[in-house]
């Protein structure tokens, strides 16, 4: 729990506290529900109903949200791959790189927390996708079917901006 907390930002350790901002909801209906907040506040929400299975979106303060996994553990492999996923958006691949760069630079003993943290959850790290691979992902998933059907508005009943800009190829 401390690598996702302090390190990739998902903290889901007081699940009581998670509330979304009022009016923010699915346009489909479908139940979207916080379990888990970023330091800013941001929060990651499960879409529909069932277990860890669930769709996984981010929403936003700013008023961005978007779809970023297809259940639990591959929110969790995104995050043990490339923490700084928020940082993705628009940027490069050379942008990326510098991104991961500065990361690593800010916290010199992340390869030793991921270790623990993937070891902890049973995940061996020589079968995590690329970082290309999981932000390539990312902006996969903000175009697909599933991106429909997990767009969320705010309070007024406009949709929330994307995270990644799905119209740029």
């Amino acid at each position: 729990m401390a690598f996702f907390a302090g390190v990739a930002d998902l903290d889901a350790t007081d699940p009581d506290s998670h509330e979304l901002e009022e009016g923010v909801r699915l346009a489909s209906g479908a139940r979207l529900e916080q379990f888990a907040r970023a330091g800013s506040g941001d929060a990651y929400c499960f879409v529909g109903e069932g277990g860890e299975e669930r769709p996984v979106v981010y929403v936003s303060l700013d008023g961005e949200a978007g779809l970023l996994a297809l259940g639990l553990p591959e929110l969790v492999r995104l995050c043990l791959v490339a923490p700084w996923w928020r940082d993705a958006p628009g940027r490069t691949p050379e942008e990326l790189r510098a991104v991961a760069d500065e990361y690593r630079e800010d916290l010199p003993d992340f390869d030793r927390r991921r270790e623990h943290a993937a070891r902890a959850l049973g995940i061996d790290l020589d079968e995590l996708p690329s970082e290309a691979t999981v932000l390539a992902r990312l902006v996969e998933r903000s175009r697909g079917p599933m991106a429909a059907a997990c767009l969320v508005v705010g309070h007024e009943g406009d949709p929330l901006d994307p995270l990644f800009d799905a119209a740029r190829p």
